[in-house]
């Protein structure tokens, strides 16, 4: 039996040999090749970053060198933005950031990632976490969205409600959130209802300009199609056919955490998000987010939705802020338990 040999084990402490390749990407329409590779070519620096790959252009056609998956992958994503492209898309460099984060997350699901369309935007889910999110909200009645700022779980949200009513899935929306800095007390501030609950309700407006023409967010906004309601005056209403999101959820006690929950009448859809990290209530006061997501884990029509770090979409930078927090509170309750 000497004379057979089997498989070759490579040398213990020798990295094993990784392909290169280059791959040549032709592309049909120079037309669109400069919304492709993005301002000074940035979509492409992008890619290399990511990927620890070579690209260049020259005329219709991407050369990538570098390992031969990445080089796959960069090839995956440069089709799929110019598929959206040639559709009359608009992309930037959070949508090539996105394809990247499913590609190293769910190789085979970059095909078909959930989008909302509004008929001022098109927003495709930029994290496997988004995409999951998207989901929920199109088929459970009560999505949580937990999970640190930047992740887009609230402008998804709004974007969602705006789909819904441009659709007649719904016939209003009803936005609301706790004034925590004020004690729910807002009869001490000047203006009406929607004055006085402004400085709190300013992330729900600014997506809800995002994703819908100005005039028409005003127009709904006079003629009560959209609704701002600060989540002290929720109390005793049935909102159906309508789409309510609850906006900082942390900041609200068990009991108004129910109060709201329970306001869901015949046709509704309801959001509720929130960062369990950034709770704002006076000391004593047990925020009803978490509670609330745990009493109803299970609960057939309810889904949650856990957002981190790795889901920020605004900046790197904002990424490692969050972790640098995340480690810290991680360190602190290690700390506590011993």
């Amino acid at each position: 039996m000497s004379g057979m040999r089997g498989p070759a084990i490579p040398h213990a402490g020798k990295p094993a040999k990784v392909a290169h390749a280059r791959v040549v990407v032709p592309f049909e329409d120079n037309r669109h090749l400069n919304r492709l590779l993005g301002e000074y070519d940035g979509h492409l620096a992008l890619i290399e970053d990511r990927l620890g790959i070579e690209t260049h252009a020259h005329g219709n056609v991407v050369t990538l060198t570098g390992p031969a998956e990445a080089c796959a992958t960069a090839r995956e994503v440069l089709e799929k933005l110019y598929m959206r492209i040639r559709r009359g898309e608009e992309i930037g460099a959070g949508d090539v950031d996105g394809l990247l984060r499913h590609s190293r997350a769910e190789p085979d699901g970059k095909d078909n990632l959930p989008q909302i369309r509004t008929r001022r935007r098109v927003i495709t889910a930029r994290s496997p976490n988004q995409s999951h999110y998207i989901r929920a909200l199109d088929r459970s009645d009560l999505v949580f969205g937990l999970g640190p700022a930047g992740t887009g779980k609230t402008y998804l949200a709004v974007a969602h409600a705006a789909q819904y009513l441009e659709r007649g899935q719904v016939e209003r929306i009803v936005l609301s959130r706790p004034a925590v800095e004020a004690g729910e007390r807002l009869g001490f501030l000047p203006g009406d209802m929607r004055e006085k609950v402004d400085p709190y309700l300013r992330p729900l407006y600014d997506a809800l300009y995002d994703v819908l023409p100005p005039a028409k967010v005003e127009r709904d906004l006079l003629s009560g199609v959209i609704e701002i309601a600060p989540l002290a005056f929720m109390r005793g209403r049935t909102l159906s056919h309508a789409f309510v999101i609850l906006d900082e959820a942390q900041n609200s006690t068990s009991m108004q955490m129910k109060m709201f929950l329970t306001r869901m009448g015949e046709g509704s859809k309801m959001a509720v998000t929130g960062d369990p990290s950034q709770i704002d209530l006076p000391p004593g006061q047990k925020s009803g987010l978490e509670q609330a997501v745990g009493l109803l884990r299970g609960v057939k029509g309810i889904e949650a939705v856990r957002f981190d770090a790795g889901d920020v979409v605004r900046r790197d930078l904002v990424a490692r802020i969050v972790e640098a927090y995340d480690k810290a509170a991680a360190s602190d309750r290690a700390g506590n338990s011993k």
